[in-house]
Formats: structure tokens, C-alpha cells, sequence
């Protein structure tokens, strides 16, 4: 079913991330930054999308810029964000004022933070310009463990949805880098995957051998862990750096990607290895990215306009619509 799009307007906080709550259809949070996180606060939004249009019904400040969220896999009203100072922070939409917790540990900027997904795994993994990668349990009052070996920012780092305690980094010494938590003295698998950047990873979650890297050459390459020399597929389309890529929950080979090319892009690489579809309501660096789990095809996006999109691309509709003749 075709939904309109509904657009959420932050002035003067530029979206870095934007997430759908796991346990709300129509909620999610968005991670902004004053100034394109180069300095000033950082703002949290809560969101809620109905057919009137967006709601917000919390914000929360805090001292620097926030780069990343998630939202807990154990309790619907906790969110995890990660800040240009270095801090994870844990917030609870409940209260009016926050954060309830925040860790500094890290000594650059925290880019990329999950909640793990296993079942009674209450666990964060974080990922810093510090070229480090941390795990957390926000009950604990320090980290559990610090992953270290990348030679340059770790700019992702995603929980195996199919393998408990296993995560990819992704960075910007052009390689992806598989980690046991139990065992973070070095990477499981190293694999160099470009000879460039790479910003972003994520997993298909239908096949736990495929791992998915987006990089500043705009590029989406797949690997199929094993064999890891070379790619299995590579997607082209955008023209600057893809920051951020997610793989469908709904759809085995579907996945989306959005660029500092002011462009989101749909694609199935079973199909084609171009777009399927290319969005075009930014008009800045659009930096988050989720697909919907309650919600088949639609996805929310933000960017560096100060605007976050809830919409469905025409590729990604259940039942399209025929093009008249």
C-alpha cells in the first residue's frame, strides 16, 4: 500500500542517523548535530508518524554532536547514541531530561553504535575515529572489551544478525574485519575490499555469509565470507561517497544506500547491478538510513537539510502500480 511521504523539519540540527523503533510501527529517533557536527550540541529526536503527519514527542540536548543511535533490543523506551566528544550515551524517552548513563571512554569521535540483537545479549558495540571498536553492557559502568587492529577511523561496526557475539567493522584503512567478542585481540577475518574508504557495512539477513560494504568511491560491494577475495557483486550508480547502507528485512537481495551525493538509491543485486530506484528530496549529504520492520518498503532517511523522510519508494511497493501505457 502506497503511503505519502511524511517529512519531520529539525532547523538548525543536521541528521546524522535516523532509526525506527523495533517495537513501534510508527516511531522512530533521529541523531542530530548543530553546524554539520564540526562543532556545537547535539540534538535527539523522538518522532512519531501518523497519517497527520510527524509528531515529535520528545528532544533531547547534549553538549557535542551526535553521530549515531540505536534503540534497545530490551526495553522499548531506551536509545544508545554516540557523540563527537568521544561519549556513548543511554537515553530513556520516558524521562524528560537525560542522558541516565553516559560512558566516555573513546578519544575521537563515536560513529557507529548497535544494540546486539541476540536474544538475553544486553550489549552495545560502538565504533570511533580512535580506530578502535568497544563493546558495552549499559549495565555495567565501563566497557567490556576494546577491539583494536584497524589502522585508520572505524567508521561501522554491525552485530552479526545470524552468528551471536560476531560483528564487522567497517574503515578507513580499506578493509572489512570480522570480531568474536570473546576474543578481541585480533580479527577473525581481515579482508581488504577496496583500495579506498570504506564508510559503511551491513549484513544480508538471509544468508549469514554475506557482508555488504559501501565506500567513498560509491561503490556497494558484496562478500561471501567463504571466499573473501573478491567481491561476489558490485553495485554502481552513486557519484560521491555512500555513507550508509541497509539490507531489507523483508527481501533477501534488496537493500538501500545514501550518499553525499544528495541521492538515496534502492537496488536488488539479483537483478541489476544499477539502481533500481534513485530519491531525490534532499539537498544536502543525506547521512541516515533504516528500513521500517513493521512496515514492508518503507524507509526513513536524513540528512545535512535538516529534514528527516519517512517514505516508500515506487521500487519497493508490494504491488506497484502499472505505468499507464
Amino acid at each position: 500500500m502506497f503511503r505519502p511521504p511524511v517529512a519531520f523539519r529539525s532547523p538548525g540540527r543536521q541528521g546524522y542517523a535516523v532509526q525506527f523503533s523495533p517495537y513501534l510501527p510508527q516511531r522512530l529517533a533521529v541523531a542530530a548535530s548543530q553546524h554539520f557536527g564540526i562543532a556545537g550540541k547535539g540534538s535527539l529526536f523522538v518522532i512519531d508518524v501518523l497519517p497527520a503527519g510527524a509528531v515529535l514527542l520528545n528532544s533531547y540536548e547534549w553538549t557535542e554532536g551526535l553521530f549515531d543511535l540505536a534503540w534497545s533490543e530490551c526495553n522499548k523506551n531506551i536509545i544508545v547514541c554516540g557523540s563527537g566528544d568521544g561519549s556513548v550515551q543511554i537515553w530513556d524517552t520516558t524521562q524528560a531530561q537525560g542522558p541516565v548513563k553516559a560512558f566516555k571512554e573513546h578519544t575521537k569521535e563515536v560513529y557507529s553504535v548497535q544494540w546486539s540483537q541476540t536474544r538475553d545479549q544486553n550489549l552495545v558495540v560502538t565504533a570511533s575515529w580512535d580506530k578502535t571498536a568497544k563493546l558495552w553492557d549499559p549495565n555495567h559502568h565501563q566497557s567490556l572489551a576494546t577491539f583494536a587492529g584497524h589502522q585508520h577511523i572505524v567508521y561501522s561496526a554491525m552485530w552479526s544478525p545470524h552468528v551471536p557475539g560476531c560483528f564487522a567493522t567497517a574503515s578507513g584503512d580499506h578493509t572489512l574485519r570480522l570480531w568474536d567478542m570473546k576474543s578481541p585481540q585480533a580479527a577473525r577475518m581481515v579482508i581488504p575490499a577496496t583500495n579506498c574508504e570504506i564508510i559503511t557495512c551491513d549484513w544480508c539477513k538471509y544468508d549469514k555469509n554475506l557482508l555488504l560494504a559501501g565506500s567513498v568511491d560509491g561503490k556497494i560491494r558484496g562478500f561471501d565470507l567463504r571466499n573473501p577475495k573478491a567481491p561476489v557483486f558490485q553495485l554502481g550508480g552513486h557519484s560521491h561517497a555512500i555513507r550508509r547502507i541497509k539490507c531489507s528485512p523483508h527481501k533477501k537481495t534488496v537493500l538501500a544506500s545514501c550518499s553525499y551525493d544528495f541521492t538515496v538509491r534502492t537496488w536488488d543485486f539479483a537483478q541489476q547491478t544499477t539502481p533500481l530506484e534513485t530519491i531525490e528530496h534532499h539537498t544536502e549529504f543525506v547521512c541516515g538510513l533504516d528500513f521500517n520492520l513493521h512496515i514492508p518498503g518503507q524507509l526513513a532517511d536524513c540528512g545535512w537539510d535538516d529534514r528527516t523522510v519517512v517514505f516508500t519508494p515506487k521500487s519497493l511497493l508490494e504491488n506497484p502500480t502499472p505505468a499507464p501505457p
